[in-house]
């Protein structure tokens, strides 16, 4: 087993991902286990994680650090979330998911990950949380829905700092299923550029994940 360390809590295992495990001994979904030297590692699958995803494809710019302040929209049941958790192991996530039924499963890992901050909102309504959630160095958005650009944007506007970076997951069918995603793509990076946001990066998703893309950014100004 080949492991090398790729940024702050995050090893390459072989051609896979890992994290360290904040909670040893405990599974979030299944993955797989590991010891080196003094730690365990969860291998990060790709196919349940876009970030996993990004990161094998080449994803150069990894702003997450063990003390970041995160601001996490689409939670869901925690999968990604988890491992964000193992990285930022002295940081604060604060995770917005608008399901009840997901945010139930959410709570299920959160109850073991102090640094977990489950919050049952709207990602398309910031307002309605502002006053919970502080100035973060990472905006990390994955909804798939019509307007995930724009609540990703919105999100933004209320939550980053001078040196804040974002990551926008954006799915192309969620958008316009009669559109090619390459033509949904460029529109989706031309309204975060017009919104003040300079595109820093961006990795195509494939074969983890068809018709998606990750947009790495930060404020233009």
């Amino acid at each position: 087993m080949l492991v090398n360390g790729i940024g702050e809590n995050v090893y390459q295992v072989d051609n896979q991902v890992a994290t360290v495990n904040l909670t040893p001994g405990i599974q979030v979904y299944q993955e797989k286990l590991l010891e080196f030297e003094d730690k365990e590692l969860r291998l990060w699958n790709p196919r349940r994680s876009k970030l996993a995803a990004a990161i094998i494809n080449g994803l150069s710019i990894f702003p997450f650090e063990r003390d970041s302040v995160v601001l996490y929209l689409g939670a869901s049941a925690g999968t990604t979330c988890s491992h964000i958790s193992d990285i930022c192991c002295d940081g604060r996530i604060y995770s917005v998911e608008f399901s009840a039924t997901m945010m139930r499963e959410f709570l299920d890992v959160s109850k073991n990950r102090p640094n977990l901050l489950p919050l049952l909102e709207d990602a398309t309504r910031p307002s309605k949380y502002h006053h919970l959630v502080e100035s973060v160095d990472v905006i990390y958005s994955d909804v798939a829905q019509v307007h995930q650009t724009e609540l990703f944007i919105e999100n933004f506007k209320y939550f980053s700092k001078e040196n804040t970076k974002g990551i926008l997951m954006i799915k192309a069918r969620s958008i316009d299923v009669t559109v090619k995603p390459s033509i949904i793509f460029r529109q989706e990076k031309s309204k975060l550029e017009q919104h003040g946001l300079k595109v820093l990066e961006e990795i195509r998703l494939d074969p983890y994940e068809k018709d998606h893309i990750a947009y790495i950014c930060e404020k233009s100004f």
